[in-house]
């Protein structure tokens, strides 16, 4: 669990009890940006915690134990709904849009790259919609590289071993 002293959030590993609270961040993501997607529980528990590949999901809470946002990351398997180069990770970032610009991105970034350095990830990659320039400007500043991109998407990629480890203290 980590304690963002900046402001008033806990970055700590997302619980089941947490469903109802992601359902609700990726609801108030929708209703700011019109994209419609599945949000329903069984679909965040399928998503984010069921999920063969599932390796890790974050969620920043303020004192309250209200959602802010979540992070959730994946191992790209063989045949990945993403077309992931295999044995890279998958990464997912959902902030509500109250919480913009508090950190919390950049809290929920940093326990993530802790769970892909665990599981030895080589690379992240993160598959915005090409529209998405909020999710765009969000991955650039974490450090995200743009090496592929079509009218729909645009796939950046961060590499841990480039990347320096964060250290604690």
């Amino acid at each position: 669990m980590h304690t963002n002293e900046m402001t008033d959030f806990v970055i700590r590993p997302a619980r089941a009890t947490d469903i109802s609270a992601l359902v609700d961040v990726l609801a108030a993501i929708i209703d700011a940006t019109g994209r419609d997607r599945p949000h329903d529980a069984d679909f965040v528990r399928q998503r984010y915690f069921d999920h063969p590949d599932q390796r890790a999901c974050v969620v920043a809470v303020n004192e309250q134990d209200r959602a802010l946002g979540f992070q959730a990351l994946k191992y790209a398997s063989v045949d990945n709904d993403y077309d992931v180069t295999p044995g890279w990770g998958i990464i997912g970032t959902h902030i509500h849009p109250a919480a913009h610009r508090r950190g919390v991105g950049r809290a929920l970034f940093e326990a993530t790259q802790e769970a892909a350095r665990r599981h030895a990830l080589p690379t992240i990659d993160a598959t915005i919609g090409a529209d998405n320039q909020t999710g765009l400007a969000y991955y650039e500043a974490m450090g995200f590289r743009t090496y592929q991109r079509d009218a729909r998407v645009v796939r950046k990629r961060f590499d841990l071993q480039s990347a320096p480890a964060r250290r604690n203290g």
